[in-house]
């Protein structure tokens, strides 16, 4: 009886694996794939001292030990239209929240870290490295557990924050795009997607963070012209459930440029 049930079990598993398309399979295995964390850094600087103190300091240590601690795709950006002197945008992504908690420590405990870093971590205080730095805690979407890095060439990105007047909004707004199809419709618009997150910890809750990146502002112009007249995008966001003047209450946008050194 048993060996029946095996082979019938093996039969339903064989005719479901040859029925099955890759693409299938491709949802399947990210459904099971963690969410990753981000920490996302915005330094604030005063000169171009500072701009190339904390720029050197990612290219020299910092990246190159997040690498060899197994963090890869770090991302590092400045304002591509700065409204005064430029800030500094960092992008870093962790495995798990374990992760996040212990390279602090891992970084102190690397000596060619401290070595390539001093000039950053002991600058002076008559002469910072920056003037301020905000952290945000992020928790990437389930309908985007990890990073997607896009083809390194010349191109764009776009950071843009949503803030919603409450939790439960907030939390709305993140099921339009994992459960009603938004992040699905980004992609088949050309609103190409490197990350999506909730921020855990950081300013301006409840919101949510997410990048998009485009080769030009003309291909950003287009896309999301094109993104706003799709069928589907008219279809979800025409829900009342979704309206933005119920779960929305601010977005804030910024155009970012990779530096020399970003993964991203």
């Amino acid at each position: 009886m048993k060996r029946r049930q095996f082979v019938k079990s093996a039969l339903i598993t064989g005719t479901i694996a040859g029925l099955a398309s890759p693409q299938t399979f491709a949802i399947m295995k990210k459904k099971n794939e963690p969410q990753e964390f981000y920490e996302l850094r915005i330094y604030t600087l005063k000169n171009n001292g500072q701009q190339q103190l904390v720029e050197n300091y990612y290219e020299q240590a910092a990246i190159p030990s997040l690498n060899r601690l197994g963090i890869k795709n770090v991302g590092v950006f400045t304002e591509l239209l700065p409204q005064e002197f430029t800030k500094l945008f960092v992008l870093i992504p962790f495995s798990s929240l374990e992760n996040y908690l212990t390279i602090e420590d891992s970084l102190n405990n690397d000596n060619t870290y401290l070595t390539a870093a001093a000039p950053y971590l002991n600058a002076p205080a008559t002469a910072p490295a920056y003037e301020r730095i905000e952290s945000s805690l992020l928790k990437a979407f389930k309908q985007m557990p990890q990073l997607q890095v896009p083809e390194k060439k010349d191109r764009i990105f776009e950071l843009r924050r949503y803030e919603s007047p409450s939790e439960v909004t907030g939390k709305k707004k993140i099921e339009m795009f994992n459960d009603a199809g938004e992040i699905t419709i980004f992609k088949r618009t050309g609103l190409t997607p490197v990350f999506f997150g909730e921020t855990i910890i950081g300013e301006a809750r409840p919101n949510l963070t997410y990048m998009l990146t485009f080769d030009n502002m003309a291909a950003h112009d287009s896309n999301w012209k094109t993104f706003v007249n799709d069928p589907e995008w008219k279809k979800v966001s025409g829900m009342p459930e979704y309206a933005n003047e119920r779960i929305l209450s601010n977005i804030r946008r910024t155009f970012l440029t990779p530096c020399k050194c970003s993964q991203i």
